[in-house]
């Protein structure tokens, strides 16, 4: 699919060399369409790679995306230069008044704090309480899932023994969601964390389904019956050498990591990865942005702006 962002952006270069059509202003402007709106809450501390990843993945329908990235003002970057941000990032004072078709909260690393002790979670609150009346779906991913959930209903995280990282299976639980049109019965994804929820912090919770699920992961994706709230517990943004790259840095640090497993040859850190989840990941974000995002918000958001929770599709 075209998807238009600032042509300025570093990804655009690597996602015209893998040949994806990135659409510029000038021509987006002679279509004669409504393009959807995707903002993208991105938290991760390797902005630019994770930029790639998404819009990677985003660009797997024949739609036209207008994706704009969101950055916390309230916090300040390490790993992403100033300027980087002030050309490429708005601030949640900027886009309050919008409206959007999509919304993507990614995963952070800053799961071994509680919620309360991460420097932008007021904000983040408050993007999520808005993301009520401003957006059709949200997909909250891995961090951003536990944050989501804990948000709107109060569910916390639990801690791990330990780190849950590698390639996992995981069971599609219904297979009739939309979402997960097209899926097997199984599919493999990444994950990459130190905490989880339990089953039964949501079992009672009937406006949320479990959608996948498996033996070493637990819960692997849930949403609302409606597809207004995804949330996602892996990684399936994840390139092939995301998690080699994370165990490097662990064992550069000194933390003494556990050698991702289901990941790499032989389970040997010196072989390359094996890249096992990359059709399950773009049938699942083109099903996002197809089912949840495009098939059901309207044409003219000013058709809802008034009571936009009411809506329910053309």
């Amino acid at each position: 699919m075209p998807i238009k962002i600032d042509q300025g952006l570093p990804a655009v270069e690597v996602l015209k060399s893998e040949n994806i059509f990135v659409m510029d202003d000038q021509r987006a402007s002679h279509q004669d369409i409504r393009p959807l709106d995707v903002l993208i809450v991105n938290l991760m501390p390797t902005k630019i790679v994770t930029e790639t990843q998404l819009l990677r993945l985003l660009a797997n329908t024949p739609l036209q995306l207008n994706v704009e990235f969101l950055q916390m003002v309230s916090h300040k970057s390490k790993n992403t230069g100033a300027e980087h941000l002030s050309t490429f990032y708005k601030t949640f004072e900027q886009v309050k008044s919008h409206y959007y078709d999509g919304l993507i909260i990614t995963g952070a690393p800053v799961e071994n704090l509680p919620f309360e002790e991460v420097n932008y979670w007021e904000e983040l609150g408050q993007i999520i309480e808005w993301s009520k009346t401003h957006v059709h779906s949200t997909l909250h991913i891995c961090w951003g899932a536990q944050a989501g959930l804990y948000a709107r209903y109060g569910v916390d995280k639990l801690r791990l023994d330990t780190k849950l990282s590698g390639i996992f299976k995981q069971r599609v639980v219904v297979p009739t969601c939309p979402l997960l049109r097209g899926f097997d019965d199984e599919f493999l994804a990444p994950h990459s964390r130190h905490t989880t929820i339990a089953s039964e912090a949501i079992a009672h919770m009937d406006h949320l389904q479990v959608l996948a699920e498996g033996d070493e992961v637990g819960l692997s994706i849930l949403a609302t019956k409606d597809l207004r709230e995804v949330y996602s517990f892996g990684h399936l943004e994840y390139d092939r050498d995301t998690l080699a790259k994370e165990y490097q840095r662990d064992v550069a640090a000194g933390l003494n990591p556990q050698v991702p497993v289901h990941y790499f040859e032989n389970d040997n850190p010196e072989l390359k990865p094996r890249l096992r989840w990359n059709l399950a990941a773009a049938l699942f974000f083109s099903n996002w942005i197809n089912y949840a995002v495009y098939q059901e918000t309207p044409f003219d958001w000013q058709l809802v702006q008034s009571d936009p929770l009411s809506f329910s599709g053309l």
